[in-house]
């Protein structure tokens, strides 16, 4: 008798065992169809929170939220009153977790002023933070080049500038100088720049000067007959920074990157790449199995030569990026967007090359837009042209 009851209590566990295990691994009881079907998770979070899911038109609740679904093809909207739309179609398949992340801009974005100098040109310092600004408004005590440094300003109104040099030490050493026109090679670690100066008067040749950014250059160093040298010795420094980076990427990945991959910028964690194609190539498999959660986004492993694409490491995936006459691009902070200066609008798209929304459209200079670590984008603009005569740097904030 009580090895009967030992073997139906172990019957018992076998059996609660076994409906944990199928429940777990997502299958479920189907009424209808009288029998145990498998079934997905579509996990969606979104920035900001709280902001309301619809599944093929039918809310389902706010983010973050997870919701078990039989396998089907999914049209999903996240949305919150005075921000964007979010929307992606996924399939779904059985026992599979499906994780997205949305993000959300704001309609109105915030816009606050970041300078107040009066900026005839603007020259973003590629992989930092940091900027190069020339004023020229015809104050003798306040023209010249500054940097400024999004990382490293105070919190206040004005966030402070650093004095690189005043353009009344350099017109005392070679004349009348366009500010609008200025060249700008900066090293590879942001720290020193070549200055090419193109002279206001007519005749008189170029000078080129290597100047530091960390700190006010009184005596002007004249490299105009070793420019090029110089330059080219940088170029060859972030060419082995950029293959060093691809390196640590898959070892299937990293020559055919070395050798064929015109690095644009890598993303801010290093797990991803935006190139254009050197040359026109397969890019092999590293994965032989895709993992579950894997983006559904379809791929584009032949790469064609000047096309723009984006690499991702963790999940061995390149995709196309389908922008033409773009003259700016660049990872946003998150490493998971890119944003786009359209010329009239600037746009950002999910780093598959999905899902583009505007997320400025006011006026600003279409030649300038720098992104900051913490989220904002940097435009040079002017809204009181009237009474200003000259645009200065202001950050739209979309978070």
């Amino acid at each position: 008798m009580k090895l009967i009851l030992r073997i139906g209590i172990i019957g018992v566990f076998l059996v609660v065992l076994a409906v944990v295990i199928i429940l777990a691994r997502g299958y479920r009881l189907n009424v209808e169809q009288q029998n145990i079907t498998p079934t997905g998770i579509i996990s969606i979070s979104a920035y900001p929170q709280a902001a309301k899911v619809y599944i093929n038109g039918v809310l389902k609740g706010v983010t973050d939220i997870n919701l078990t679904l039989p396998p089907d093809t999914y049209s999903i909207e996240v949305k919150k009153d005075g921000y964007t739309t979010w929307n992606k179609t996924v399939r779904l398949r059985g026992e599979l977790v499906l994780s997205l992340d949305a993000l959300l801009y704001p309609i109105n974005p915030s816009l606050s002023p970041v300078t107040n100098l009066g900026v005839v040109n603007a020259v973003p310092i590629d992989q930092t933070d940091r900027v190069v600004l020339f004023s020229d408004i015809g104050d003798a005590f306040k023209d010249g080049i500054y940097l400024y440094e999004s990382s490293k300003g105070p919190i206040s109104f004005f966030p402070a500038l650093k004095l690189v040099l005043l353009k009344q030490t350099l017109v005392n050493s070679i004349g009348p100088v366009e500010f609008n026109k200025v060249q700008v090679n900066a090293s590879p670690d942001g720290k020193e720049a070549i200055f090419l100066f193109t002279p206001a008067t007519s005749g008189r040749p170029s000078s080129s000067f290597l100047l530091s950014l960390d700190q006010e250059n009184t005596n002007l160093f004249d490299i105009t007959q070793s420019k090029d040298t110089l330059i080219e010795a940088w170029n060859q420094q972030k060419l082995e920074i950029n293959q060093k980076i691809l390196q640590a990427y898959p070892k299937e990945i990293a020559p055919i990157a070395t050798s064929s991959f015109d690095v644009l910028e890598f993303s801010q964690d290093d797990t991803k790449v935006l190139y254009r194609a050197s040359t026109s190539i397969s890019l092999p498999k590293v994965k032989a199995i895709p993992e579950i959660g894997l983006n559904q986004t379809p791929e584009e492993r032949s790469i064609v030569e000047n096309k723009l694409y984006v690499y991702d490491k963790k999940e061995d995936r390149n995709y196309q990026i389908e922008i033409s006459d773009f003259p700016n691009i660049s990872w946003y902070s998150d490493s998971k967007h890119l944003a786009v200066n359209e010329g009239n609008r600037v746009s950002f798209i999910d780093f598959d090359g999905t899902n583009k929304q505007t997320v400025y459209s006011g006026p600003f200079n279409k030649d300038f837009m720098k992104l900051t670590a913490d989220g904002k984008i940097l435009i040079l603009t002017n809204f009181n042209p009237e009474a200003n005569k000259f645009p200065d740097l202001y950050s739209v904030g979309i978070k």
